[in-house]
């Protein structure tokens, strides 16, 4: 009967586990997928601790860039989750972290090593971690130079980071520079009073 039927579907049910979600996401957002479309946002990067911008600088990585500098970075949404690349406009190079723990530019960024999880910290500063060698954060010391990977902590001052909007030219070309606004004055528009005809 159409009883016994739905009773037996629901024992099959049980005896098949539901798929967990959670566990999903995370094994999709620690895969690549080379199908989907890449976004590509362009900001700059604050330093905390040095009061500077991130910037790549054929193999140099340091976080000494004034605001609007030309060496601002792109960054390439890379997968389902928050992994990201982080390419240097000028330099073309991307930054990556070698088995030392130290930041360097290199001219492809397909491997692991240079993709990293963007982490939105509870006091709104934003940390980079490597995705191939994890609690290995993206660092500066006061003086804008790279720390040693190994030595960072996610609550160090040294990784929390501020994205920034760039301030500078544009970022593609064959585009015009943006004009500042200008205020344009037109002329009063009352309106003009009815003669009164008298008769």
């Amino acid at each position: 009967s159409f009883h016994f039927f739905v009773l037996w579907c629901q024992a099959q049910g049980e005896n098949h586990p539901s798929p967990n979600f959670n566990q999903y996401v995370r094994t999709q957002g620690a895969v690549t997928d080379q199908l989907s479309r890449r976004q590509v946002r362009v900001y700059q990067l604050y330093s905390r601790t040095s009061g500077k911008h991130v910037q790549i600088h054929g193999k140099r990585v340091t976080a000494t860039a004034e605001d609007g500098n030309l060496y601002r970075l792109f960054v390439e949404t890379d997968t389902f989750g928050s992994r990201v690349r982080i390419r240097g406009a000028e330099s073309g190079r991307y930054l990556c972290m070698n088995r030392k723990g130290k930041l360097v530019g290199k001219p492809n960024g397909r491997s692991k090593d240079c993709i990293f999880t963007e982490i939105v910290l509870e006091n709104n500063y934003t940390a980079f971690q490597n995705a191939k060698y994890e609690g290995w954060y993206v660092a500066f010391t006061r003086k804008g130079r790279p720390m040693k990977a190994s030595r960072t902590r996610e609550n160090q001052r040294e990784v929390h980071f501020i994205k920034r909007l760039h301030t500078g030219l544009p970022p593609f070309p064959n585009t015009d520079q943006s004009k500042p606004f200008e205020f344009i004055r037109f002329p009063s528009t009352r309106r003009a009073k009815r003669n009164r005809k008298i008769t």
